[in-house]
């Protein structure tokens, strides 16, 4: 069986656009989707009394939260498989022993309880942050949440990182037969330092060179989907700058990340930070696997 898709809900606006996205990503990848709400509450409830009040306890508000996201997956997409489930569990932890056997994990932008002026919900950022599957933080406008821009834009930072974000970002192209922007942004040190003397020869060295990486990367991954339409980019500046501009025209961007020796979850550099808080469309960290 497919792994599944699996998405944090806890019945939040976020959470709700997040679930919508996640079973149009399922019909499209033909796998199952799984709705999860997890709370640490579970663990202490049966050993509290009832002081008497109507309010639903946690455990039947999460059911309800999970029933109804469930619904409304299985109204919009009626072949994707729905499952659900209450973890009694902290929301991160939870999501990240899900993500062990998940094709990947879905989280809102910002969830129930969190300050209206974060940019980034807490869950969403610390499960991008461990998780061993790729991890999908589903953000943007209404015109990149639909695909309609039919673009995906693939950030190749790291050679070291990026093996896993190719293959990911070249899937995610051929299930919606949509146009695959490979980006790699270049920085030239002389035009940095305002030494122009030698502007030409600098700018053809460094765009040389990353021209060269990104026929290096993907020459795998284009050979194996050759009905994916391609475009290279390479482009002088500030990658977590590029990538951000460029996510207004697209409908997900991916980019790699690694984790650090000795050290519990992956290193989300400026670039992911940044499209985190502030990228225009869905946002993919694919971790790079042992």
């Amino acid at each position: 069986m497919a792994s599944p898709l699996v998405v944090g809900v806890d019945g939040s606006d976020g959470s709700l656009v997040a679930v919508d996205w996640a079973a149009d990503e399922a019909a499209r990848n033909e796998i199952p989707l799984r709705l999860v709400y997890a709370s640490r509450w579970e663990r202490y409830e049966a050993g509290v009394p009832s002081d008497g009040r109507e309010r639903p306890s946690e455990r039947v508000l999460a059911e309800h939260i999970v029933a109804s996201a469930a619904e409304r997956a299985a109204q919009r997409c009626p072949d994707v498989k729905v499952t659900t489930d209450v973890l009694p569990d902290d929301a991160v932890y939870g999501l990240l022993r899900e993500g062990d056997s998940a094709h990947a994990l879905v989280t809102g932008s910002r969830g129930r309880g969190e300050v209206a002026g974060l940019l980034l919900g807490s869950v969403g950022l610390a499960v991008a942050g461990k998780a061993r599957c790729p991890v999908i933080v589903v953000r943007g406008d209404r015109t990149g949440l639909a695909g309609r821009h039919e673009r995906i834009v693939l950030g190749v930072g790291d050679p070291s990182t990026a093996s896993e974000a190719v293959r990911f970002a070249f899937g995610e192209a051929e299930a919606r037969a949509c146009a695959l922007y490979a980006v790699r942004a270049w920085r030239c040190p002389r035009l940095e330092l305002g030494d122009r003397t030698e502007f030409a020869e600098g700018v053809r060295q460094y765009e040389g060179e990353a021209s060269a990486l990104l026929d290096a990367l993907l020459g795998e991954a284009v050979a194996a989907h050759p009905e994916v339409s391609v475009r290279s980019v390479t482009v002088e500046g500030p990658a977590h700058r590029i990538l951000v501009d460029r996510s207004a025209g697209a409908d997900l961007v991916v980019i790699g990340a690694r984790r650090r020796d000795g050290h519990v979850g992956l290193q989300l550099g400026r670039v992911a930070h940044t499209l985190l808080h502030h990228a225009e469309c869905p946002v993919a960290i694919v971790p790079r696997t042992a």
